[in-house]
């Protein structure tokens, strides 16, 4: 059974960054897409960012020019660089295998992402 654990979350001001990871257990991470969601409170879950296999990338207008999905495949783990932080990027960011917007395992617990002055 894969698990997720993700990290990084924290408060930041507005414009600051921060870096998120999610390290994936199983040998067969490299052949998976991956995605970072994000669930804001009264809100749906939603793609932020995935990234292929291959390495090609896909990004949710809102954060375009802001925010950098990348792979490490030798550490199995998937890490979401986000720069220029807002207010409304404020949620529970979470990551899972698979492709855009088709999730193929349990979640994990996710890490917070506060933007606040």
């Amino acid at each position: 059974q894969v698990q997720l654990v993700e990290s990084g979350g924290g408060l930041v001001q507005p414009g600051g960054s921060l870096r998120l990871s999610c390290a994936v257990s199983g040998s067969m991470f490299r052949i998976y897409g991956m995605g970072w969601y994000r669930q804001a409170p009264g809100n749906q879950r939603e793609l932020v960012a995935h990234i292929g296999s291959d390495g090609s990338t896909n990004y949710a207008d809102s954060v375009k020019g802001r925010f950098t999905i990348s792979r490490d495949n030798a550490k199995t783990t998937v890490y979401l660089q986000m720069n220029s932080l807002k207010p409304e990027d404020t949620a529970v960011y979470s990551c899972n295998g698979g492709g855009v917007n088709t999730p193929l395992w349990a979640w994990g617990q996710g890490t917070q992402v506060t933007v606040s002055s």
